[in-house]
């Protein structure tokens, strides 16, 4: 879109628009928490919050994107939007921008968004960061400043769209707190739009849908995580962070080294290729804190990590580090919680 497109008649900043991803369990969480930071940014530099929402069930979800910090959400409801089919919603997501002329525009990271947000970034012909793990808006060049990992996750890089927009950007689930969008409560307005979607746009037909049952591990809205790295040597290990976990009412976490030694499965990886998760308290257990993981678990209020390297990089990160073997550190732990009486 030509940057000159970006002001409504009033001179007012372009708005921030949010792709809604929704299933019949309602809203997905990431929504929610692209509506928090888009509130955030809004504070600084004040636009308009609006919610793109292809749907046909669950068009009754719209009230709680409204309650939830968006301005206006707009509806295009028809059965082809009953099942994900990229090329319907691409072209009805491309029809909202070109009706509403966002400044930026976001997409959660997950399956469904990465495979959304190219598509549809190529027909507005502009830029995409893909994998945010952070955004902050530049108010005096009007930039959208989208941080994700890059070169193996071996830097954090910051990535500008200065000369195209809207300014796109997928971000991973459990990134973002949802504390702005609790707190502004803002109601908003509900509007239909026509996306004048065909059986033209059906580039696929799903004939089938298996569905398998797979446990959470809950790391993205969990209040205590306790996470185990190479350092926890296997499974055994593990079965001790399990005890500890369920002891203090914990997630439990991994580093992808772990993962890839097949010591827990692949739900409870955190870092820049599984969750991200800011609780309050995060224990990291042998964990060398690489930053493909610091990635994942940057954001936690409290970092205690336990490792008897003490030049580990995680040491770096911690707000209380324990130098010391965790094989003799958690057990003792352990003992001493269970000795504290229960209330």
């Amino acid at each position: 879109m030509n940057q000159q497109m970006r002001k409504d008649v009033c001179g007012a900043a372009a708005p921030i628009a949010i792709f809604v991803e929704a299933s019949s369990c309602g809203i997905s969480r990431v929504v929610l928490e692209l509506i928090s930071k888009a509130t955030e940014i809004a504070s600084k530099s004040p636009r308009e919050i609006v919610a793109f929402f292809p749907c046909f069930r669950n068009a009754d979800l719209a009230s709680e994107l409204a309650e939830a910090g968006a301005d206006r959400v707009i509806v295009a409801k028809d059965p082809l939007f009953d099942t994900y089919e990229t090329g319907c919603y691409a072209s009805a997501v491309s029809a909202m921008a070109r009706s509403t002329l966002p400044d930026i525009l976001l997409f959660g990271a997950t399956p469904l968004g990465r495979d959304l947000a190219p598509r549809v970034a190529n027909r507005l012909v502009t830029g995409l960061t893909a994998d945010c793990t952070a955004l902050d808006f530049d108010t005096e060049e009007g930039l959208l400043l989208q941080t994700r990992p890059a070169f193996g996750g071996n830097v954090m890089a910051t990535i500008v769209c200065p000369k195209h927009r809207p300014q796109m950007a997928t971000v991973r689930p459990g990134a973002m707190p949802l504390s702005a969008a609790k707190k502004y409560k803002r109601v908003g307005k509900i509007e239909f739009f026509d996306a004048k979607i065909s059986p033209v746009n059906v580039m696929s037909r799903i004939l089938d849908i298996t569905r398998k049952d797979v446990v959470e591990a809950g790391l993205e809205s969990a209040k205590i995580v306790v996470s185990g790295g190479r350092g926890m040597k296997g499974v055994e290990g593990f079965e001790i962070l399990k005890e500890l976990a369920s002891l203090i009412g914990a997630r439990l976490g991994a580093s992808r080294a772990a993962v890839d030694s097949g010591w827990i499965s692949h739900e409870h990886q955190v870092g820049q290729t599984g969750h991200s998760t800011h609780p309050d308290i995060y224990v990291a257990c042998g964990i060398s804190g690489a930053i493909q993981h610091i990635s994942g678990m940057g954001g936690s209020k409290f970092i205690i990590a336990i490792n008897k390297d003490r030049n580990a990089p995680i040491h770096d990160v911690a707000d209380l580090s324990i130098v010391g073997d965790i094989f003799k550190v958690i057990p003792k732990l352990i003992d001493m919680i269970k000795e504290q009486p229960k209330s």
